[in-house]
């Protein structure tokens, strides 16, 4: 064997961060800009080296405790996929374990150690199923299947496979929308029906109305009460996700 075939990859954990902006009715996905190499100056999924004493999931939710200060319950993150291409880092062989992190709150942000920024950025719905990332004047987006990104221009492509990543996990928020809306997690510990209505509809799934959508999806809601209110009128039902389902 040669000593590359015998040669030990480096593992990551990379973190699909999600929240929820109750003022403007928008989900939103953090990003980090590099300060190091390989990527220095590029926007990225924030990334930490998985230890030898802690599992992924850990891994995990140490990452949101030591960059936003929080302590996420286990349901609050969920393990995406696995990324393993060759040429995904560049100069060494490093794996990705990529989970996603739904935050019940949008809390400010501070760039850490290995970071010279860090935003929340505002999830659109795109063209043919794909979804983008704004802040500003700064725009990114998921990609087709035979998608390949070939130009290394930081204002137009994340660090390493991280735009296919955004992919894969746009699209199983998308595929679970009906049996396992885990992303619902980032309205809070309860919510109600019409919060949950404009989460679906960002992510392309729209229902005319409260009623429709309790009845379509009352095997996954559970009543919680009822919302407290200065308006007129009958206060809205609060609901939370079925735990088991999580």
């Amino acid at each position: 064997m040669t000593n590359n075939a015998i040669e030990k990859p480096r593992i990551t954990i990379t973190n699909v961060i999600w929240c929820y902006d109750a003022v403007n009715q928008a989900i939103k996905l953090l990003l980090i800009k590099r300060a190091d190499t390989p990527f220095q100056n590029f926007w990225a999924l924030p990334e930490t080296w998985l230890r030898v004493d802690e599992s992924a999931h850990e891994a995990t939710l140490r990452l949101v405790r030591e960059k936003l200060g929080l302590d996420l319950p286990n349901i609050h993150a969920e393990q995406l996929a696995t990324f393993t291409e060759p040429d995904r880092s560049p100069g060494e062989r490093a794996l990705s374990l990529s989970y996603m992190s739904f935050l019940p709150v949008e809390p400010l942000l501070t760039p850490g150690p290995g970071a010279t920024d860090a935003q929340w950025f505002t999830l659109k719905k795109h063209k043919s199923g794909l979804f983008q990332f704004k802040y500003r004047e700064l725009l990114f987006r998921t990609l087709l299947a035979d998608d390949y990104i070939t130009h290394n221009d930081p204002q137009h492509r994340l660090a390493f496979d991280h735009n296919w990543i955004l992919t894969v996990a746009t699209q199983r928020i998308v595929n679970k929308l009906d049996y396992q809306p885990t992303i619902l997690l980032t309205l809070g510990p309860a919510f109600t029906l019409k919060q949950a209505r404009q989460v679906f509809e960002i992510f392309g799934k729209k229902e005319p109305d409260n009623s429709n959508f309790l009845r379509n999806h009352q095997h996954i809601l559970i009543p919680v009460g009822s919302s407290s209110q200065n308006k007129p009128g009958r206060p809205a039902k609060k609901y939370q996700l079925l735990i088991e389902l999580l």
